[in-house]
């Protein structure tokens, strides 16, 4: 499935941080460091400290350079818990911590980032927590494609093992899933829950409403935050396309250059199918849809294709259209991720579905191949 990160925090990559726990101390020190341990750094090499900043972006904050294989930051006094970004010269990646007015001491390896060991406060060891799940789940992922390769070399040219492969990362993300949920309701006054609540919300292992429900028990604090603002902000984007309301109307350009709405595309049932000709898991998808719509549309069945295709690259759009067999409308603005449909509907990774009800009411999303047929049989029978 293809991703993004909506919340503007693109160029920050939460895998790059393994995180130690620290014992909180009864008093706050004079002063608060991060204290590097780099000597495998030559001396000289900068190094940038940077805090998320109110527009979502990294705000510089110091920089200094490793001397005699360490480095020594003032970290500067915080209201709340911020989250940190460290950069070294010549190192790829991101360190990335949260301050909370706590010492944090590092030992840092410039040729594996992920592998730097960091000592903080109470937030920091959640990080470090969090982290270390996700790296479970991924390696568990790639064992499980490892062992489907010993028999089928290669993937790519077997559709279905593909989607068996797909959806049984799908249950394992989920089941996972349940861990971080617990780990956002059980520090409600952490930055990492905003993180991880975020994270959740984009791999859609969580619904709008339960999201709704483990954001509002977050503390004031957190909520307050930048990360907590942007969080609050595309939920209450997504509230508008849950499962329940009713699917906000939109026009965008044909294949051939004409504006169509989604109220006059609408049948007795409606699927909004949201795709690209770059990706491939909807490329995948795609034989199973044309088979549903070929068997459902005598009964009432309309889809309407929006297209995250790139902006001049029409051609591509059209050309999968005519190879999928794509008989239904289609529409799309060729504005990739930033295409008006998919900020109204908060998609952040495709395929994307909405299905419809005569009146345009929401009743379920993101269904694909037998639970997608089961639900428009349940809706046409």
């Amino acid at each position: 499935m293809q991703n993004k990160f909506k919340l503007k925090m693109k160029k920050i990559t939460l895998g790059l941080l393994v995180a130690l726990a620290f014992s909180c101390q009864d008093q706050k020190p004079e002063h608060i460091t991060f204290k590097g341990n780099a000597d495998n750094i030559e001396d000289g090499t900068s190094v940038y400290l940077s805090q998320l900043g109110e527009q979502g972006q990294p705000q510089p904050i110091d920089t200094i350079t490793v001397e005699k294989g360490s480095f020594e930051i003032d970290l500067p006094e915080v209201d709340f818990e911020t989250l940190n970004i460290l950069r070294i010269d010549g190192a790829r990646g991101n360190i990335i911590f949260i301050n909370e007015n706590e010492p944090i001491t590092a030992t840092i390896y410039k040729d594996s980032l992920r592998s730097s060991e960091i000592k903080g406060g109470d937030s920091n060891k959640l990080f470090n927590e969090y982290v270390s799940e996700i790296k479970e789940v991924r390696s568990e992922m790639q064992k499980m494609v490892a062992e489907y390769q010993k028999n089928n070399p290669d993937l790519r040219q077997n559709p279905e093992l593909m989607k068996e492969i797909q959806e049984k990362q799908k249950e394992l993300q989920d089941k996972n899933s349940e861990k971080f949920k617990e780990m956002v309701a059980n520090h409600p006054n952490s930055l990492v829950s905003v993180l991880i609540l975020s994270d959740i919300i984009n791999a859609k292992s969580v619904s709008t409403t339960e999201a709704k429900e483990l954001f509002d028990n977050l503390s004031e604090d957190v909520k307050k935050t930048p990360i907590g603002k942007q969080l609050d902000e595309s939920l209450t984007k997504a509230t508008a396309t849950a499962i329940g309301s009713k699917a906000p109307d939109f026009s965008a350009p044909t294949p051939d250059g004409k504006e169509l709405s989604l109220k006059d595309a609408m049948g007795k049932v409606t699927i909004i199918d949201f795709w690209a000709s770059w990706c491939k898991p909807c490329r995948i998808e795609n034989p199973n849809v044309v088979k549903l719509y070929n068997k459902y549309h005598d009964k009432g069945l309309n889809i309407l294709g929006v297209s995250l295709d790139k902006n001049g690259q029409k051609d591509k759009w059209l050309k999968a259209i005519e190879d999928d067999g794509l008989t239904w409308q289609h529409v799309s603005n060729l504005e990739y991720w930033k295409g008006p449909v998919a900020q109204m509907y908060s998609v952040s990774s495709i395929p994307a579905t909405f299905i419809l009800d005569e009146n345009g009411i929401i009743v379920a999303k993101d269904l694909r191949g037998d639970a997608l047929e089961a639900k428009i049989a349940e809706m046409l029978p």
